[in-house]
């Protein structure tokens, strides 16, 4: 693409340098990626600043680069895209839109976000436009690295399912997880969601918002008039009611919305706008999240009946409240993703109702390192409340000590309840499926769908779902 075409309606650009005949070969914001006719943006981020590599990609072959600020070195004849301080990141998103064809102006898009349930939203609403036909994909926490990628790479894969969709002579669409950090980096700039959903807001990623007042004005951001051309709010919520109160044409979303609500350890039923919904996923908390799924179904046109019908054909969605099996002693073994405080305590009480009385929920458990450090000692004192038996152990410590994590987490728990720590992470899961009886149930939470354990700087595979099926025959 030509440069000059590239910036041409962009705003706020002071363009130095000649920017005629150049052609545009690729947007990236990672020096790493950079090929010979690449645009670079030199974004600053939380660790490093774009601009420190400047030199690295104009030697591999970058032709313009978008920068903040003066800037040591020689550009050899590169032009210098000059914004304002704070805009880079903006300025490269919507750089990546228009180099990839404005995907998003040509695809339905739902956009997803709330610290809980954003992801079993998303493959609910999924699921319901697939039954509709077309071509849609999902993307989130299931589907990258980053619950929402970059911009260079997200608009890449928006415009793979225009591609597909055009191949298909159909329409595409795209339902998105936007993530709070997405949403402060702006990486979904230039894109307006058909749809936005809100699920819920607790306690979470504070190391890097701070305070809640941040994380939910991050949020926020996803529901603006310009971002968004419809909203639909889980209103019990009180950030919900927060953002109902800045969309007056937001579709409020409560339990007022559902009637005749059955729960068992085998999943839910309950009845919607006078159609009966059959969801496999167990727990309150999961009718919630169709109750949004659905609402934001009706919302972009499916007809009620149909989007009943097919959420009722959906399965499990994976890690989230996903039974794996049942021991040879009778247990029922759940894995979840559960990594906050309030999404712990609501996946423990959620079992514990769907369990017979008297029978125990026994919990594995522990904190990713090099994460929100202050949720730490919540989430042990929520374990020692809510759980019959708590396991603390490892999850992902990264660069952190797994010892001084499980500490941390330990003193939320202290003279609480039983709980135990075991460090190794088969050792705890192998232990509480060794203790669990016919009617317990065991919750392996925090890690849900992945696949790998991150200690420092190697990362071995594991997945608490495959290894609890392979203890299912016996646990040695």
């Amino acid at each position: 693409m030509q440069l000059s075409s590239l910036i041409a309606d962009l705003d706020g650009v002071r363009v130095i340098g000649a920017v005629d005949g150049i052609e545009i070969t690729q947007v990236t914001m990672d020096s790493r990626e950079v090929i010979p006719g690449a645009l670079f943006c030199c974004v600053p981020g939380t660790i490093s600043d774009g601009h420190r590599f400047l030199g690295e990609a104009v030697n591999a072959g970058a032709l313009a680069v978008v920068t903040e600020h003066d800037h040591d070195g020689e550009l050899s004849g590169c032009v210098e895209l000059r914004v304002a301080t704070g805009i880079a990141r903006r300025t490269a998103s919507l750089l990546a839109g228009i180099f990839e064809g404005n995907p998003s102006a040509r695809l339905t898009m739902v956009g997803v976000t709330g610290t809980n349930g954003k992801t079993t939203v998303a493959q609910m609403v999924g699921a319901i436009l697939a039954s509709e036909g077309g071509t849609v994909e999902v993307l989130g926490t299931l589907s990258g690295a980053r619950t929402t990628p970059p911009a260079p790479e997200l608009q890449r894969r928006l415009a793979s399912i225009v591609r597909d969709a055009d191949e298909r002579g159909d329409h595409g669409a795209a339902v998105m997880e936007v993530s709070s950090h997405a949403l402060d980096q702006d990486r979904v700039a230039g894109i307006v969601f058909e749809v936005a959903a809100f699920t819920n807001l607790s306690h979470d990623h504070l190391d890097y918002h701070r305070t809640m007042e941040s994380y939910f004005a991050a949020k926020a951001k996803l529901f603006l008039p310009e971002s968004a051309k419809s909203v639909v709010i889980w209103g019990e919520d009180p950030f919900g009611q927060e953002l109902l109160a800045l969309r007056h044409d937001a579709v409020a979303v409560t339990w007022g919305d559902a009637s005749e609500i059955a729960l068992s350890i085998e999943g839910s039923t309950f009845t919607w706008r006078g159609h009966d919904v059959k969801l496999s996923l167990i727990g309150r908390f999961n009718i919630a999240n169709a109750l949004v799924s659905l609402e934001t179904a009706v919302s972009l046109g499916v007809d009620p009946e149909r989007a009943a019908a097919a959420l009722s054909f959906m399965g499990s969605v994976d890690g989230r409240m996903e039974r794996v099996g049942t021991t040879v002693q009778g247990a029922s073994i759940f894995v979840d993703y559960a990594h906050t405080p309030e999404a712990l305590e609501k996946v423990i009480r959620e079992i514990r109702e769907v369990i017979d009385l008297g029978k125990r929920v026994i919990l594995v458990f522990g904190c990713g390192g090099d994460r929100d450090q202050e949720k730490r000692p919540l989430m042990g004192k929520v374990a020692a409340h809510y759980a019959d038996i708590a396991i603390v152990t490892t999850d992902n410590p990264r660069g952190e000590k797994a010892s001084e994590i499980t500490q941390e987490i330990m003193r939320g728990a202290l003279g609480l309840g039983d709980v135990r720590e075991i460090p190794d992470r088969r050792e705890a899961i192998i232990q509480a499926l060794s203790m669990a009886t016919t009617g317990d149930a065991v919750i392996i939470a925090g890690k849900g769908h992945e696949s790998t354990q991150i200690i420092g700087d190697v990362i071995t595979p594991f997945d608490d779902r495959a290894v609890a099926r392979a203890l299912l025959g016996g646990v040695s």
